[in-house]
Formats: structure tokens, C-alpha cells, sequence
């Protein structure tokens, strides 16, 4: 089997973290640790941007196993830098774009921020999710079609997957065996828990201010002897920071036809340039958008 690296490339709340640690337990891929290196794209999560030239040769570091290289970094899918910086050092890559119904999935990712609270942190206001449409670091993960028509001026369409995230819900094993076929490697007995590595909304719990004083302390602690606990906990996916005197109960705002209104149509259009581009059926997606404006 020749290596190829693999890039799941986007997008944020479309399941992508149930689906790279899901991935991460065949026998011929291995999961880049962190999940996201955020070396090769400029947006480095939802608020850090940084132009600066990846580091190719601490990336090639963060891969411990053998067979396929996976980099789950969801966010290069929006970066304009990623597809020509990837095209340059591995032409040979090839891609999983898992992606949500474009609505849905913004309302997910500004929710949230609610919950850790990461717009303040960054001195940002998203105290609404019209303030936060506005904001081009929520609503570039959400425009397909125009984040699509930057990578096919590098890469032939051959070269992408393209998975519905509500298979991963409702057919799981057909996802995984298209994903499979794509990367030309043999089936794989999967353990299929849907509440293991989900990164819901609502699992992401506010930070208490013992949480905060907790995470100073814990990072000044050797990685030697840190890191052999914090692998044993993420497999077993257990975060430490959604105890209770940790954390809080977050922030749970409800998907309402005025959130549709606000973004809708112009997703909409960017949803009929995917479907131009790539032939990924966007019916009902499109349907459901009009349904609720």
C-alpha cells in the first residue's frame, strides 16, 4: 500500500472529532496527536490567524504509528493558504470534507463559543449570533462553495470525499466504508459509540474559576509526566474540565427560523456553487433553509 497523507479538512461541528478518533482505530491510519496540529492552514481554531510558513519538519513529528498520516486540522478547509501550501509538499494528499447542513451547523459553532466563552477572550463581541455572522472567522467555515472552488484550483476532485455528517448519525458504517474505499484500505471492525469524542456544544462546559486555577497548575507540570495521564484520559475520553466544580452548565440557545433568516440565502447560493463544482446533492439542505426563511 504506497503512504498517502490524508487530511480530514473541515468542517467545525459537523462531527468531524467523533469521525477522526472513530478513524484513528484502523489498523492503516494514524491520527495525528494533537487531533489538530493547526500547522499547515493560517486559522488556527476560530479566532487565531497566523501567516507565518508551516513548520513542515516539526508536523512530520506528530505522527508516531505507521500506514496512512491523518491531520484532522477541520479549519483548512476556509483557509485560502492551505490548498496551494499542501499542493506544494504533498500533491499526493488526498482529503475528507465532512460537512453539515450550513445553518445548522454555524448556529452549532457560535453556541459553542457561548459556552467557553472564547469571543470574550478574545475581545470579540458574539454576544448574538446576527454580531457573529458578521464576523468572518464564524461564517468562512460555512461558505462551501467558495472554499471549494479555491481547492479544485489545486487538486482534481477525485482527490476529496465528501460525507453528509448526518450519515455519520443515521448510517454510520456506510460512511465509513465509502471513506474506506477512498483510501484504498481493507474494512475495519469500528467501535461505533456515538457518545464517545462527540465535542457536542453542550459538552463544552464553561471554565469555573477553579477550572482556570486547575489549568494553570496542570500546565506547569512536566510533559514527561503529564503527558502519559492525558493520552490514558482522552482514550478513554474522559475531560477532566467537565467535572462539576470545574465547570458549569453552559449556555443551550435553540435553533430558531430568525437564525435562518439571517445567513440563509447566502448560504444558499454557496450551496448551488458545491453542488456545481463537486455534484454533492444539497436538495434538502437547500430545502430546509428556504423552509425556514
Amino acid at each position: 500500500m504506497p503512504e498517502v497523507d490524508v487530511f480530514l479538512i473541515g468542517v467545525p461541528k459537523a462531527g468531524t472529532t467523533w469521525l477522526a478518533y472513530t478513524l484513528d482505530q484502523h489498523h492503516s491510519i494514524t491520527l495525528s496527536d494533537p487531533k489538530e496540529p493547526n500547522i499547515i492552514a493560517s486559522h488556527r481554531g476560530t479566532f487565531v490567524r497566523s501567516n507565518e510558513e508551516p513548520n513542515w519538519e516539526k508536523f512530520h513529528t506528530l505522527f508516531s504509528g505507521k500506514g496512512l498520516k491523518l491531520d484532522a486540522s477541520i479549519h483548512a478547509f476556509a483557509c485560502p493558504y492551505s490548498p496551494s501550501r499542501i499542493k506544494k509538499k504533498l500533491p499526493e494528499a488526498k482529503f475528507i470534507l465532512c460537512l453539515r447542513e450550513p445553518v445548522s451547523r454555524t448556529f452549532s459553532h457560535w453556541n459553542m463559543i457561548q459556552n467557553t466563552r472564547e469571543s470574550v477572550d478574545s475581545d470579540v463581541d458574539w454576544s448574538t449570533f446576527e454580531k457573529a455572522w458578521k464576523d468572518a472567522r464564524l461564517s468562512d467555515d460555512s461558505l462551501y462553495g467558495s472554499s471549494m472552488n479555491r481547492w479544485l484550483k489545486e487538486f482534481d476532485l477525485d482527490k476529496f470525499v465528501i460525507i453528509d455528517s448526518d450519515r455519520l448519525k443515521s448510517n454510520p458504517i456506510s460512511a465509513l466504508r465509502e471513506i474506506e474505499n477512498f483510501l484504498e484500505i481493507q474494512n475495519h471492525e469500528y467501535n461505533l459509540d456515538e457518545s464517545r469524542h462527540s465535542n457536542s456544544a453542550a459538552s463544552r462546559r464553561p471554565i469555573t474559576f477553579l477550572g482556570k486555577s486547575a489549568r494553570v497548575i496542570f500546565s506547569i507540570i512536566p510533559d514527561i509526566i503529564k503527558l502519559p495521564i492525558v493520552k490514558m484520559l482522552q482514550k478513554r475520553d474522559f475531560n477532566i474540565y467537565n467535572l462539576p466544580i470545574l465547570s458549569k452548565r453552559g449556555i443551550s440557545h435553540k435553533l430558531e427560523d430568525t437564525h435562518y433568516k439571517i445567513c440563509g440565502e447566502e448560504l444558499i447560493e454557496e450551496l448551488e456553487i458545491l453542488q456545481k463544482l463537486t455534484g454533492f446533492n444539497v436538495e434538502i439542505w437547500c430545502d430546509e433553509i428556504n423552509r425556514r426563511i
